[in-house]
């Protein structure tokens, strides 16, 4: 059976999100058409904003809707400490322990090889900016706990002890090979508590 070319086309599209395969996009959008008009307004209007009103801090690289964003614009933060992460949505994860006083810096992924990722791909130049033209005491690698990550924090590792901070690594509370956006915060907590120098 053949669509119409509206349905299909959203359909295409849907396909296209994470984790969304051919069976679920056409509930989502059979589910959308049922919906009514006002809603699924609503929802183009909210993708609309997010597109045109998210943008990256240009400091850390963290997702934000005013630049620089409220971590890195904050005087109650300590500037000195800055925690390392893969991605935006691991800030959540540390945020969530209320432990963590210091700024962070988003890397935008993760070293991998086979992905054809190396260091020039991720925000490196910027963390190293940042470090030689502040005061910076400790840099905290928070990758996530798997090949890539451990890759990348070692990588970091070899690349700032000679710039002079000190540089520790977040403790393995976190299981290995998942992700840092998916720990609860007793974990997040044990892990930023038991964190060692590289």
């Amino acid at each position: 059976m053949s669509f119409p070319e509206s349905l299909t086309r959203l359909i295409e599209e849907l396909q296209r999100l994470p984790g969304v395969g051919p069976k679920s996009a056409q509930r989502l959008a059979f589910h959308m058409l049922k919906t009514p008009r006002e809603q699924a307004e609503r929802l183009a209007t909210a993708i609309r904003d997010l597109k045109e009103r998210v943008t990256y801090c240009s400091t850390c690289n963290n997702i934000t809707d005013a630049d620089p964003c409220e971590y890195c614009s904050s005087p109650e933060r300590n500037h000195r400490m800055i925690c390392v992460v893969e991605e935006p949505q691991n800030v959540s994860g540390i945020e969530k322990t209320r432990e963590f006083k210091g700024v962070y810096h988003v890397l935008m992924g993760a070293i991998s090889p086979l992905q054809g990722i190396g260091p020039d791909q991720l925000k490196i130049k910027g963390l190293l900016a940042r470090i030689t033209n502040a005061d910076v005491t400790e840099v905290i690698l928070a990758t996530n706990p798997n090949v890539e990550g451990e890759a990348t924090a070692l990588y970091l590792a070899r690349l700032l002890k000679p710039l002079g901070v000190k540089v520790t690594r977040i403790a393995m509370g976190v299981p290995v090979g998942s992700d840092l956006e998916y720990a609860d915060d007793v974990t997040m907590h044990k892990a930023l508590e038991g964190r060692r120098e590289v």
